[in-house]
């Protein structure tokens, strides 16, 4: 009886140290310092919440980039399902679904000449990746640009000054093509 008695009392005071007492000591600081960050860095035009700047969403309308695939959740970008399909290259499935995903982009733009970025035909790791590489931007300026009414040219002036610093996933794959 006395160990269990001790066996409680070590569990209650790593449950308050671990469940409580951390997360308060590392989740207060950090909303005092980058309120934005912790917060989940929401997008938030007029107040109303669209979205979140670290989760990718699924885009279908022409005047948007569309981002990488995705694999978590029956429909992709389900945050709570978030993961890869651990499918391996020679799985029929993927197999499939590149090939079905490299038809719909010809199909959606017409203009995208020579091999397609490796990011707009493979899921990252949790499935919720937001960036896309300069090379899946430029694959897709001239339908955006006149989905916009805009010019290619001006298109690209927007996003090419803008790295985003400690993110390497966006520039990482700048060569890779399928």
């Amino acid at each position: 009886m006395k160990q269990l008695i001790i066996a409680v009392r070590v569990t209650l005071v790593f449950a308050v140290l671990t469940g409580v007492a951390y997360p308060l000591l590392v989740t207060g600081p950090a909303k005092a310092i980058f309120p934005h960050q912790a917060d989940g860095s929401l997008i938030q035009p007029g107040g109303k919440t669209v979205g979140s700047e670290l989760i990718g969403q699924r885009f279908t309308r022409p005047e948007y980039f569309q981002g990488r695939p995705s694999a978590a959740g029956n429909d992709g970008y389900d945050g709570l399902a978030s993961g890869g399909s651990n499918l391996g290259p020679t799985n029929q499935h993927l197999v499939d679904r590149v090939q079905g995903d490299v038809r719909k982009f010809r199909e959606a733009n017409p203009n995208a000449a020579g091999p397609l970025p490796a990011d707009l035909l493979t899921a990252s790791a949790s499935g919720l990746d937001p960036d896309i590489s300069p090379a899946s931007a430029e694959a897709q300026a001239p339908r955006v640009a006149v989905a916009r009414g805009m010019s290619a040219g001006a298109l690209r002036q927007l996003w090419r000054p803008i790295p985003r610093a400690g993110s390497s996933a966006s520039w990482a794959n700048r060569g890779s093509t399928c």
